[in-house]
């Protein structure tokens, strides 16, 4: 299997990730389940596994040129950090 990530795929990731997070956390994130199976399971499920999908890609890296940096993910890393924010953001004024 081929994805190929761009940064809309990451931004959407970045937005799933800042929306899911908090109903995570109200779920299995209490006093009493410090450090739950649930909890971990639930963040690698909903947030890390389509992150890695949409932000990362999955298939064959093409060959690296040297130790260039690879600015094409350096852009979809930030978007994904800001699609996460903006979200955050627009919850933020929507709850005033």
């Amino acid at each position: 299997m081929n994805i190929r990530p761009t940064p809309s795929t990451a931004a959407v990731a970045g937005i799933v990730a800042a929306l899911a997070w908090p109903h995570l956390w109200a779920r299995f994130g209490s006093p009493e389940t410090e450090g739950s199976v649930e909890l971990i399971m639930a963040t690698l499920l909903v947030i890390a596994l389509p992150a890695h999908f949409l932000v990362v890609g999955v298939g064959q890296a093409p060959p690296s040129s040297g130790s260039r940096l690879d600015t094409a993910m350096l852009k979809r890393i930030a978007a994904w950090l800001g699609g996460a924010a903006g979200t955050l953001v627009l919850r933020s004024l929507a709850s005033l």
